[in-house]
């Protein structure tokens, strides 16, 4: 089993960065890949970035482009998703998610494909 915690959420303004930690324990995620998600009210879960777990091919939506980065240190089992220039409508709970994978250059994007999940930590972006 795999465990995921979130943290680094909170208030910041528009504009803003805020740097989102998922420490996962239980196993290493090495050879995992992982994903990040984001849940407005009233929305459904989208991915705003994915990794494979080999070769660092990422994954990142429209809305993230150019102002997300996911990024993970193995050794302290921790994946990262830097967020800059945060914009009100990035206002949402951010979740984690870990998948098994043998090929190390897939990542996945659907809710549907991971595993495991942390509980989520809260972003808000005031304008």
């Amino acid at each position: 089993q795999v465990q995921l915690v979130e943290s680094g959420g909170g208030l910041v303004q528009t504009g803003g960065s805020l740097r989102l930690l998922c420490a996962a324990s239980g196993r290493t995620v090495s050879m995992y890949a992982m994903g990040w998600f984001r849940q407005a009210p009233g929305k459904e879960r989208e991915c705003v970035a994915a990794g494979s777990w080999s070769d660092s091919n990422t994954y990142y939506a429209d809305s993230a482009k150019g102002r997300f980065a996911i990024s993970r240190d193995v050794a302290k089992n921790t994946v990262y998703l830097q967020m800059n220039s945060l914009k009100p409508e990035d206002t949402a709970v951010y979740y984690c998610a870990a998948q098994y994978t043998s090929r190390g250059s897939e990542y996945f994007t659907r809710v549907d494909e991971y595993y495991f999940w942390g509980q989520g930590t809260q972003v808000t972006v005031s304008s």
